[in-house]
């Protein structure tokens, strides 16, 4: 009798991990008066909800599942000297995109706390991907869903986010904006921040517990 040997196994392809992962609908946009003011309430608020960018390429959509707060003062934060016009999206009413280019080489983007007039933000520094996989993957260069967004650059990356969209009201009907969280919310955690020089030891970045998609050394994600 001949020997039948199991067909090999196949790898999900992005569509199938795109499927599996999409929310069952469109998540509610969320309204400004729904986001804490407060810089690290909303830091930890923003976990588990929905960032999305309708872009002319086609949507993509993913959970937030890690931020870091820059808060009022704080010398790591890029509002520390005033405002500028670099930087003038971070002392917008809370609910807009500050989004600048580091190192020469990425973009970050963040969402501004507080109350017009003051500097302050959230950076998202990670989303676990639900929609628009194969998009992200073209514009990222890789085929491993876990890597697509995973890290504020890569994030940007994926999403197609640039200076273009510095300054956008994510609570308004605009390309860019939050939604509602579409599952019951993760364990949040936290730890200091990654990357920064100064005031390094503050417990600022927060993140979901075991998520797989969270960015930075395991060591400081337990």
């Amino acid at each position: 009798m001949r020997k039948r040997h199991a067909a090999p196994r196949q790898r999900p392809s992005l569509a199938s991990v795109d499927q599996a992962l999409s929310p069952s609908s469109t998540p509610r946009r969320l309204r400004r008066e729904e986001l804490p003011a407060e810089t690290v309430a909303l830091a930890r608020y923003l976990i588990g909800r929905i960032l999305v960018h309708d872009s002319a390429e086609g949507r993509t959509s993913g959970r937030i599942v890690e931020t870091e707060a820059y808060v009022v003062g704080d010398a790591s934060g890029h509002a520390f000297r005033g405002e500028t016009l670099r930087n003038r999206s971070l002392f917008l009413d809370r609910g807009h995109a500050y989004v600048y280019f580091i190192y020469g080489c990425w973009f970050s983007l963040n969402v501004s706390s507080e109350q017009a007039g003051t500097g302050a933000g959230v950076l998202l520094r990670a989303v676990e991907p639900l929609e628009g996989l194969a998009l992200m993957a073209a514009r990222r260069g890789t085929h491993r869903p876990r890597d697509l967004a995973r890290g504020p650059g890569r994030l940007a990356a994926a999403f197609g986010i640039d200076r273009r969209l510095d300054g956008i009201d994510l609570t308004a009907a605009n390309p860019l904006w939050l939604g509602e969280a579409t599952e019951p919310p993760p364990e949040i955690a936290a730890s200091i921040r990654i990357g920064i020089t100064k005031e390094v030891d503050r417990v600022l970045r927060f993140y979901a517990r075991g998520n797989p998609f969270v960015s930075g050394p395991a060591r400081l994600s337990p």
